[in-house]
């Protein structure tokens, strides 16, 4: 077993390229964890976790993405049982304090609401028949070569422009938007010209503030109206500028992780030639198969939550101010909940128990669009090829391949993916 004590999670290199013999013994040995280098408790165990996600009053997310470093600004002094005001005081000044995954309700009901205005079944079902055009255009584009470096040239571009149709943005606008992405080229041969996992979203605010203003001006028959005139539960209407910060936050959340996601099925379909067999034989499988991706390696290994209230999580004492790392990641490997977690079995009988896309108020709301993205993909591969493999010129023979991952303990996900397709 590891020695949790032993690794800083936070700074630990090898942890972040492969974390799971550290999430093992975690939900082991310490189901809430508290990391004293640092004042957060780490969280692995299921139930816990589950906990954390459901109270919302104790647990607060306006610290989501800063870290485990405390996210008031230096010299606030924290103290007492109850920090709620406090929050509320300095929330404006944490990062990401304008983005709805940091919000708490009433303020994330409000927000959640006018975005899943934008994301009705509706809408999605007229999405899906996009995402089948698409993929047959990035096939298009890739599949003649005989092979691609599947995260740039397919996953990246396709899951932008698919939001891109969700949110009603024009096809003539698609090339602006994968510019204003870093992903400027021509479909298929996309490279990202900014490989840092943050891109900053203020040209994204531009755009859709711009597109908002105008059809508020110009009301059409299209999605980005419904937008425009969309209202809050209580009828008042936002500003641009906060339908804009949706709309952004889709492209934030949404794109980066489903690209991962897509890498991870890809590399194990790849890797596993008797598993990419009972795929293609029995296409049923493949939702199932997805669920399990997700459990094992879901793209978003934890989130942050902020302790408003002093109270107790497993046996562990978290006093106001304490951060909280929810490791969904480890989570979702808890022998508690499933059988032989570190296997890989399409028929688990709990296969969607798990919590990779959240749980509570702020569940991703885009989880069936991530899940039709990543079917459909494979899908339609597994249609207009014979086999799939992993290149072994960049990635080494089966058994010992060497793959790059994303050097960040938050995402689990390839930096790059290099397959070969027989036709």
């Amino acid at each position: 077993m590891t020695d949790v004590t032993a690794i800083d999670p936070f700074t630990d290199k090898a942890t972040a390229v492969d974390p799971y013999a550290y999430y093992d013994s975690l939900v082991r040995e310490h189901p809430v964890y508290m990391d004293a280098r640092y004042g957060c408790a780490i969280v692995s165990g299921f139930e816990e976790a589950l906990t954390v996600f459901r109270d919302h009053e104790t647990f607060s997310s306006a610290n989501v993405v800063t870290g485990p470093m405390s996210p008031f600004p230096e010299g606030v002094e924290v103290s007492g049982d109850d920090i709620t005001d406090l929050v509320e005081q300095y929330r404006g000044q944490m990062a990401q304090g304008d983005q709805i995954v940091t919000f708490d309700p009433p303020r994330h009901t409000a927000h959640r609401a006018l975005l899943m205005g934008l994301i009705t079944p509706k809408r999605l079902q007229e999405n899906e028949e996009f995402i089948h055009r698409l993929t047959d255009r990035q096939l298009d584009a890739v599949l003649d070569r005989g092979g691609c470096e599947y995260i740039d040239d397919y996953a990246q571009p396709y899951t932008l422009l698919i939001i891109a149709d969700l949110l009603g943005v024009p096809e003539s606008d698609h090339q602006r938007l994968l510019s204003i992405m870093g992903l400027g080229g021509p479909l298929g041969e996309s490279k990202p010209q900014d490989k840092s996992l943050h891109r900053s979203l203020s040209p994204l605010y531009d755009y859709f503030v711009e597109r908002i203003e105008e059809r508020r001006r110009e009301p059409r028959a299209d999605v980005l109206t419904g937008m425009a005139t969309a209202t809050f539960p209580d009828g008042t209407v936002p500003e641009p500028l906060e339908v804009a910060r949706i709309a952004s936050n889709l492209f934030a959340a949404g794109q980066e992780t489903t690209v991962r996601l897509l890498g991870t099925a890809l590399q194990i379909i790849g890797d596993d030639p008797e598993l990419q067999r009972a795929l293609r034989d029995d296409r049923a499988l493949i939702p199932r198969f997805l669920e399990e991706t997700l459990r094992t390696q879901g793209p978003v290994k934890g989130v942050f939550r902020l302790v408003r209230k002093s109270t107790t999580l497993g046996g562990v004492d978290l006093p106001a101010g304490s951060r909280v790392l929810v490791l969904h990641g480890a989570a979702n490997r808890d022998p508690r909940q499933f059988e032989n977690p570190m296997e890989f079995h399409t028929d688990r009988a709990n296969v969607r128990r798990h919590v990779a896309f959240g749980h509570g108020v702020h569940t991703c709301p885009g989880a069936p669009l991530a899940r039709s993205e990543v079917r459909i993909s494979i899908e339609r591969l597994f249609d207009r090829t014979a086999d799939v493999t992993i290149s072994e010129e960049h990635h080494g023979p089966a058994g010992a391949r060497r793959y790059q991952y994303m050097p960040t303990f938050m995402f689990r996900g390839l930096m790059q993916l290099h397959l070969e397709f027989t036709r």
